[in-house]
């Protein structure tokens, strides 16, 4: 039996079984609140129990159980339903008894879908979430055993994946046929569900025997169906006497759609973690060489400029090895950070800080910064460059042979659009009449083309206490 393919079977069967299940439970409740109301009546009045009174309770009760067959049967003469495989009930026909009892767990049973629905939604982790609905749907059939079963393609067999009721040793490790001759294995490649009423009879199907040890006398099985293929089967078993009916289906197979849209929710969650994981993964790879190719670059300018024997070309050589190299690092330094679109600016320029300062031994940096201030990839690194150049600057031309110079750099929120970050030293302040609009140096008139790409402004203060830059950043792109 193992080769028979797993029938997919109508999701539209299932839609319809629970939407027929609300519905059921909607109108049994409104027509419960007029049994209830003419119970009242009775009772006041004290009629004896032929009086109309009671004649109408009974009247009542009448109505719900033709509705409720009529609905049933509307719903079971429909041409594309899957018929369930039910057991005949004694005596060739099923008996409805529809009391007080059966009313409140008709309600009930709505209560608890509502409750897997709430489960569901919630993200509850997946084994727990097995859990809760085996011991729920147990709970609704008035049941002393439930198990979720997992189809084992590799075995052909069905996995007691979760369960309440059964003996220590079973939830995990045992398992039952997923052949047509089992009856959970008949509703998973059929898709339709199956009742068994009396095992110890049971002619049409072999009764496993984990159901047999545990003395089970009748079962229902219902296919459990996500978008992709089925996941396995959710069944119920105990071991009293009495019948599990047809409109016991709706919500059992309810609880079953819940569950596998639930798992089907999971499974693509997993498999978008698992696609993110590999982005990143691909993201740091793809950091990494960019940054090995900027060491190539800048190792290639330095041994350019050790190689030349003029001066003012070799200072020019070594400081545009300094900066592609610190490119390479403020590019690598955005893999780090778990949100790749956008960079939570304060560890980043703290990184980028300690990385410029690193070559001068003679400063002390002091950095300040106030977290969750966030700032798109693109932009952050053209002000980590920013940084860079006004901190190799500083270290280059503010301490004149001093070897305690002090560089802080501060970032606030000036509002909520916009970062102010300032960058201190206490050396000895610029030049008379400086204007960094005007200076030909390639440090400034680099800041000042990213800053003009950041949409940032400018400001300064130089005096004999040392030399302040501020810096004025929009955290939204500006758009021209």
């Amino acid at each position: 039996m193992s080769s028979d393919p797993i029938q997919t079977p109508p999701t539209s069967q299932c839609r319809d079984m629970v939407r027929l299940h609300f519905a059921e439970c909607s109108r049994i409740t409104e027509i419960w609140s007029e049994v209830d109301a003419a119970s009242r009546r009775q009772h006041l009045t004290r009629r004896p129990a032929g009086a109309p009174g009671a004649i109408g309770i009974i009247s009542l009760t009448a109505r719900v159980v033709c509705e409720k067959r009529s609905a049933m049967n509307q719903h079971n003469d429909r041409s594309d339903d899957p018929k369930p495989v039910i057991e005949p009930g004694r005596g060739g026909a099923e008996h409805v008894e529809l009391t007080t009892r059966a009313l409140h767990l008709r309600i009930r049973q709505q209560e608890i879908l509502a409750e897997l629905g709430v489960l569901a939604l919630q993200g509850t982790p997946f084994l727990e979430l097995l859990n809760q609905t085996a011991r729920l749907t147990a709970e609704g059939m008035e049941a002393e055993f439930c198990k979720v079963l997992e189809y084992m393609p590799a075995q052909n067999r069905l996995l007691v994946r979760a369960g309440v009721g059964w003996h220590e040793g079973i939830v995990g490790v045992a398992t039952v046929g997923a052949d047509l001759e089992s009856p959970s294995g008949f509703a998973l490649r059929t898709g339709k569900p199956v009742i068994s009423n009396h095992l110890e009879n049971e002619q049409r199907f072999r009764t496993p025997e984990l159901l047999v040890e545990h003395g089970i006398r009748r079962a229902m099985n219902v296919i459990l169906q996500g978008d992709g293929s089925p996941y396995g089967v959710l069944e119920v078993d105990s071991r009293s006497e009495g019948e599990f009916a047809e409109h016991d289906i709706a919500f059992l197979q309810g609880a079953a759609n819940l569950l596998g849209m639930a798992i089907e929710r999971q499974r693509y969650e997993r498999q978008l973690k698992t696609a993110l994981d590999r982005h990143q993964v691909l993201l740091k790879e793809i950091s990494h060489r960019v940054k090995n190719s900027l060491q190539i670059v800048s190792g290639m300018l330095h041994l350019q400029a050790s190689s030349v024997h003029d001066d003012a070309l070799r200072t020019h050589l070594a400081e545009a090895s300094g900066r592609v190299s610190a490119i390479g690092r403020a590019y690598e330094r955005l893999s780090y950070d778990a949100d790749v679109e956008d960079i939570d600016l304060g560890p980043y320029l703290q990184d980028v800080c300690a990385d410029a300062i690193s070559v001068a031994s003679h400063c002390k940096l002091d950095f300040d910064a106030v977290h969750r201030i966030q700032l798109d990839a693109d932009r952050a690194i053209s002000l980590a460059l920013i940084i860079n150049e006004f901190l190799t600057n500083a270290a280059k031309y503010a301490f004149s042979n001093r070897s305690d110079g002090h560089i802080w750099v501060r970032l606030v929120r000036q509002d909520e659009n916009t970062a102010l970050i300032s960058v201190r030293d206490d050396g000895v302040g610029l030049p008379a009449g400086f204007d960094p609009s005007k200076s030909r140096g390639l440090g400034m008139r680099i800041i000042a083309a990213l800053s003009k790409q950041l949409g940032a402004a400018i400001s300064h203060r130089g005096d004999v206490d040392g030399t302040e830059f501020v810096l004025m950043v929009p955290l939204q792109r500006v758009t021209e």
